[in-house]
C-alpha cells in the first residue's frame, strides 16, 4: 500500500493550504496532515484522486474483475496471446 509522501501537522497545513494546493499541479505527491502526530486527512491531486475512483469502479465491477483473474491465471500458466492475435494486425 502507498504510503503518504509528506506529513505535514494541521496548523502547517492550515498556513500553507495555498502552497499546498499548487504544489499538487507540479507532484503528484501524497500528504498526509496530521493532529498530534496521527495521520487525520490526505490531501492528494485532481488526477491521482480520478485514477483511484477508477480504480475503485474498476475494481467493483465483478464480471472485469473475473475476466481479470482468468487473464492472470493464463499468464502465470504461460498462456500468452499475441496482440495480433487479439486486437488484429496493424495496416502498414
Amino acid at each position: 500500500m502507498q504510503q503518504p509522501d509528506v506529513y505535514i501537522p494541521v496548523t502547517e497545513a492550515k498556513n500553507r493550504l495555498l502552497d499546498l494546493v499548487r504544489g499538487m499541479a507540479r507532484k503528484d505527491d501524497v500528504v498526509a496532515i496530521t493532529r498530534d502526530g496521527v495521520p487525520a486527512a490526505i490531501l492528494v491531486s485532481v488526477n491521482r484522486f480520478r485514477e483511484w475512483m477508477e480504480t475503485l469502479e474498476i475494481l467493483s465491477d465483478a464480471k472485469t474483475i473475473t475476466s481479470l483473474r482468468h487473464s492472470l491465471g493464463q499468464a502465470a500458466s504461460g498462456k500468452w496471446e499475441e496482440a495480433e492475435s487479439v486486437f488484429g494486425a496493424e495496416d502498414r
